[in-house]
């Protein structure tokens, strides 16, 4: 049998965007067991989500990204700044053309192009766009492992991946459960839940295959993939997770999702 830490980077990401993609799947599930939608837990895995992400950005992406340039002619903080913002952009973009609505907006708050789309389609594509940059961050993370480059590390990369696994459990639910609420069946709640999280894995062969193919992006993609996920935070997760009363539970949440991928990211990578 081949052990993981032999595979190409591709594969390595591949599997690891798997992983994450199967834990929203389970997460998903739990719609079939659970009869009602609860707003408190709602908005509490979504802070939990949000902390994961911030987290992951700095201590998985920017600083591998800014400790790479060390031993460089290359001002620290250049490349990194290049890629942060060009990841903001690139979500903006994408953001502002495709049709999407956040869960626990009305329909007249859709985003993207206008579309005469069923609204639980474009309640998935908005935690699908959300989903995008996770991807990525994972598959550019094994990448930079297998460049070489001070900074980055197998079990750091596996580290990011458990830690945005971790959150894509209750984010499964947190997504199946109001579709569920929507009047979808248990089946189609679950079925578009964990299909939000298809892109997750196709992201991360992507970031992964682009850092191999030409190494010198490197702490140009990482910083791209925190400036992603930064975006997708500050628009959409934490804006969602304080619209209905529950900002104390969101926010510990939150800070709670700091703290466990902080710690997974420091003991393991």
């Amino acid at each position: 049998m081949i052990e993981f830490q032999n595979l190409n980077p591709v594969w390595q990401a591949l599997l690891a965007g798997v992983f994450t993609w199967g834990l929203t799947a389970l997460g998903a599930s739990l719609v079939f067991f659970n009869k009602q939608f609860n707003q408190k837990q709602f908005d509490a895995m979504l802070g939990f989500a949000g902390g994961v992400m911030i987290a992951a950005s700095f201590w998985s992406l920017l600083a591998p990204a800014i400790e790479m340039l060390e031993k460089t002619n290359i001002a620290k903080w250049i490349p990194p700044a290049i890629g942060f913002l060009a990841g903001a952009v690139f979500l903006r973009l994408i953001d502002k053309i495709l049709p999407h609505l956040h869960l626990g907006f009305q329909n007249n708050e859709a985003e993207g192009i206008k579309t005469s789309w069923k609204r639980s389609t474009l309640l998935v594509l908005a935690v699908t766009l959300h989903n995008i940059p996770e991807g990525l961050a994972v598959g550019v993370a094994f990448g930079a492992a297998a460049s070489g480059f001070e900074g980055a590390s197998l079990s750091g990369a596996i580290a990011l991946a458990v830690g945005i696994g971790i959150q894509n459990f209750p984010e499964g639910f947190a997504i199946s459960a109001p579709l569920r609420r929507e009047k979808l069946s248990k089946f189609k709640s679950f079925w578009y839940g964990q299909l939000s999280a298809v892109v997750e894995p196709v992201f991360a062969v992507i970031g992964a295959a682009a850092v191999v193919i030409a190494q010198p992006v490197l702490p140009y993609a990482l910083a791209f993939a925190a400036g992603a996920m930064i975006f997708v935070v500050v628009e959409q997760v934490i804006p969602e997770s304080q619209r209905n009363g529950n900002a104390d539970l969101a926010t510990g949440g939150a800070i709670t999702g700091f703290l466990i991928m902080m710690i997974l990211d420091v003991a393991l990578g």
